[in-house]
């Protein structure tokens, strides 16, 4: 586009001020403006500050009065499922697994910033025995869960890994996993593709410099998902691959089952077509979403839109009436993916507003630093979608919180969310698969541990302590060994000295247990 046709526009939509420095930049800035102002549109925006607008008017006010629970017809529990029942979901997903049916899908855009680093989340290390970063543990799970799925079917499995990265993040991530070998995963099979960005604006709607030759942009929110799937062509390249089921996870979840084979099982069960996984809340005061219906619509609500009158509430089974925990842990059907994305209904997820202090140019061409809020950001959320779906194709999935969700959001020395918790978390989950295999854990004197049993380790070297109780042994068992406590059968008996680190052997065959590491 011409700079007096990109000016006319831009003046017409009452964002000209973004070329007030124009005669004043070098040739290369023209162009990366010009190219960053043409890919901007216009309508678009206003609208979307017009919706801010009204929402950041009425974001104090409760829906109590619109909330009802879950109907018992969409929801299942593993705690509340027999054996048999589990078993049979189990087999249906890693039939659909093996079948090459299954994809899983990662949003990844977040930096490490609250860790205290700048590179991708996926690319931290928590501090394992193994020193293994959260993408090596995700493409392990997948490499083992294909093998699960292949001895079902007899078929060579294949579960592509679609990663959604930021500006922010992709470049990192891609050369990460290159310099990495993938981890052993086959290279087309982890398919990158970006989220979209959204100028940010001023609190009268006005599109933010960042400095002369660059608008202040942000990230569209993991729900941007919807439409960078169909922009970037990934719905096509899963329809060419026959994939009709989607596990779709954030990154920052180092319990994370991807396309977990019980949920996908429940789901195809259910002849779902979006599901969510979920977590028992058992605190009212917990600042987490819960799974809800709202005007007759499934949605996730934040602790912050109801009162905590309404959060208290209990059912006549003592447990609270909203307690389907959010973890970002869904699953979709192609199908319902593509319906989503069209435009009539992808245009219907409305933006998320959050004030911020956003970096910008005055008049002079001066960079500032605000100490205020001085702008908004606007992002959606993957779980969005949820309103599209019905009581006949919507499901909801309840886990045990201390198996499947442990979440990395905060730098050592806050109070959760930790490296040190997720490492705690791991290696207790480890422990507890390893005693139900037949192991037993023994001091270096060959006296056994034995008050640990349900108990939480926190990794301080060979051990930890926890109030009043003995110390608890580390334990990590790699992906490639076992993906949800099987395979482990040769532990059986054996006495073994902590920290122990079980790897699969080089040859694929069997077990190589390391024990007092260091």
């Amino acid at each position: 586009m011409e700079i007096e046709q990109l000016r006319s526009s831009f003046n017409a939509a009452g964002q000209g001020h973004l070329l007030q420095f124009w005669d004043t930049l070098t040739d290369v800035d023209k162009k990366n403006l010009a190219k960053e102002l043409s890919s901007i549109n216009l309508e678009d925006v206003n609208s979307y500050f017009k919706d801010a607008e009204q929402m950041l008017k009425t974001v104090s006010e409760k829906i109590d009065d619109h909330l009802r629970p879950l109907s018992p017809e969409v929801c299942g529990s593993v705690t509340r499922s027999d054996p048999v029942k589990l078993k049979e979901y189990e087999k249906l997903g890693l039939t659909e697994i093996g079948s090459n049916r299954v994809a899983v899908l990662l949003l990844a855009g977040g930096q490490g910033t609250r860790l205290g680093v700048a590179y991708p989340k996926g690319m931290y290390n928590v501090g394992l025995p193994s020193g293994k970063t959260l993408y090596q543990i995700q493409a392990e799970r997948i490499l083992r869960l294909q093998k699960l799925g292949e001895s079902v079917t007899g078929k060579t499995c294949c579960v592509p890994w679609y990663i959604m990265t930021s500006e922010h993040t992709k470049d990192a991530t891609e050369t990460f996993f290159r310099n990495h070998n993938f981890f052993g995963l086959r290279p087309e099979n982890v398919i990158l593709f970006e989220q979209g960005l959204l100028p940010c604006l001023t609190l009268d709607g006005k599109i933010i410099l960042e400095t002369p030759s660059k608008v202040a942009l942000s990230p569209d929110g993991n729900g941007g998902l919807y439409r960078a799937l169909k922009k970037q062509k990934i719905l096509e390249d899963m329809e060419r691959r026959g994939i009709e089921c989607i596990h779709v996870y954030c990154v920052d979840n180092i319990l994370v089952k991807m396309a977990d084979p019980v949920f996908i099982g429940f789901c195809r069960g259910k002849k779902a077509e979006c599901g969510a996984k979920v977590v028992e809340k058992t605190i009212p005061q917990e600042a987490v979403g819960v799974v809800c219906k709202v005007n007759e619509r499934y949605q996730v609500v934040e602790y912050s839109e109801i009162t905590l009158s309404t959060a208290e509430k209990r059912g006549p089974d003592g447990r609270l009436v909203f307690n389907g925990g959010n973890i970002c842990n869904h699953f979709f059907t192609l199908d319902f993916l593509k319906h989503v994305c069209e435009k009539p209904q992808e245009s219907q997820l409305k933006h998320h507003v959050a004030k911020k202090k956003i970096p910008y140019v005055d008049a002079n061409g001066k960079a500032v630093k605000p100490d205020t809020p001085n702008g908004i950001k606007m992002e959606k959320f993957v779980f969005d979608v949820f309103q599209f779906a019905t009581d006949r194709n919507f499901a909801v999935w309840e886990v045990i919180r201390e198996d499947e969700f442990s979440p990395l959001k905060n730098a050592d020395g806050a109070a959760k969310d930790t490296p040190t918790t997720c490492r705690q978390d791991l290696c207790a989950l480890h422990l507890r698969y390893a005693i139900s295999a037949g192991a037993n854990f023994v001091h270096a004197d060959g006296t056994p541990y034995t008050t640990f049993k349900g108990k939480q380790p926190s990794n301080n070297g060979d051990c930890v302590s926890t109030n009043g109780l003995e110390d608890i042994p580390v334990c990590e068992i790699s992906p490639l060994v076992s993906y949800a406590g099987e395979g482990l059968e040769d532990l059986s008996g054996r006495k073994l000295q902590p920290p122990v680190v079980i790897e699969a052997k080089a040859d694929g065959q069997g077990i190589d247990v390391r024990e007092n590491v260091q």
